[in-house]
């Protein structure tokens, strides 16, 4: 599932950010802006959900296992961040530049969050590629120490 939300995430990422930009820099579109942050924060939240049930059945923890330990408290920062721009867009105690303004932040830690994945997901194909099959599959899957 992840193979799969990964990347939609990532494209939704691409589109929002643009919207967001465009909407910052010309007072045009805040519709289609909001629309995309609303959208991007729901494939957050469904990635989030995702990624915690696969730790929970490899680590036996929902987040914090110690494989992922860090990956997970950056990605509470982004959830946190999301889930307040859902907050103030409900709440209105934001104005709508505000809001993007927050959106653009959440999106910051995204970037460092996906970085986070990307770089632990080459360490283990590089792993893999220079250790015996069963030692490489340990270590793709966090379950050496």
């Amino acid at each position: 599932m992840q193979g799969v939300l990964a990347p939609l995430q990532f494209g939704v990422f691409l589109v929002s950010v643009w919207l967001v930009l465009r909407y910052l820099t010309t007072g045009e579109g805040l519709t289609a802006a909001t629309v995309s942050v609303v959208i991007k924060t729901f494939v957050l939240y469904s990635i989030m959900i995702t990624g915690s049930l696969w730790e929970h059945d490899v680590y036996g923890k929902y987040l914090f296992a110690r494989a992922f330990f860090w990956e997970d408290v950056v990605s509470i920062l982004v959830l946190a961040l999301h889930t307040a721009y859902l907050g103030a867009l409900v709440s209105g105690l934001l104005d709508a530049r505000q809001q993007m303004i927050l959106a653009l932040l959440g999106y910051a830690a995204y970037v460092v969050n996906a970085t986070q994945f990307v770089w632990k997901l080459r360490a283990a194909r590089l792993d893999m590629a220079r250790s015996p099959p069963a030692a490489a599959h340990s270590a793709a899957m966090g379950l050496t120490k």
